[in-house]
């Protein structure tokens, strides 16, 4: 399936800068709908995920920001994103310095658009093809979370994974245009940005894109 996966990103996307960070190349996609038909044909379900991996999205595109202006949140540092998508927060935080950065993604199609991507970008990024919910958090210094507050159900399985992530002493970064199931009582603002999506799936205008850091437990604001 690696194989397949990576002919397949190749064929459906095109490499090209990001919008807003133009240092960083993905491979992106033209139209979302074209392409969920082309992974339904492929992989033969008629219900896919959507293919995040082939677009930028808004807490993905502002935490990225973040790390190219705040270097030092990761530098020689160990980073693992989760939900990694197109990698490129994983991406942006090997650009800053981290030592060492992990995506983590359950779309076999997204572990091979890190691979790709990051080899676009001149940098090296581990891959990790499972859900990761089901085990411990990883031994890291920082989790990158972008996008993943969109789905009750994923929300309700990320949030206590991270705070046992933060209790054991964990940095957690995440980023999110204001969705439903961000829990805002949980985290600390650091950073807005004006931030552009790449796909019609969300509002082309400009949005504001917010990196929160998750607060240890007992902190209060």
């Amino acid at each position: 399936m690696a194989a397949t996966a990576r002919t397949f990103v190749l064929h459906h996307t095109k490499l090209q800068p990001v919008p807003g960070l133009e240092e960083i190349h993905l491979h992106l996609a033209a139209e979302a709908l074209p392409l969920m038909h082309a992974v339904q044909l492929e992989t033969g379900d008629p219900d896919p995920a959507l293919p995040f991996w082939a677009f930028a999205w808004g807490g993905g595109l502002a935490l990225a920001r973040y790390l190219g202006e705040h270097p030092e949140a990761v530098r020689g540092r160990r980073v693992f994103d989760f939900a990694s998508g197109s990698g490129l927060c994983a991406i942006a935080a090997r650009l800053a310095g981290a030592t060492v950065a992990i995506g983590a993604d359950v779309d076999p199609f997204s572990a091979a658009a890190i691979e790709l991507n990051a080899h676009a970008n001149g940098c090296r990024v581990g891959v990790e093809h499972r859900d990761v919910l089901d085990d411990e958090p990883p031994d890291t210094d920082v989790i990158l979370a972008g996008d993943c507050w969109y789905d009750s159900r994923l929300a309700e399985r990320v949030l206590p994974w991270l705070r046992s992530a933060r209790g054991r002493g964990i940095d957690i970064i995440t980023g999110d245009p204001g969705r439903l199931y961000l829990p805002a009582e949980e985290l600390v603002e650091v950073a807005v940005y004006d931030v552009r999506t790449t796909t019609e799936l969300e509002d082309l205008d400009l949005k504001h894109g917010r990196v929160y850091a998750l607060r240890s437990a007992g902190e209060h604001e």
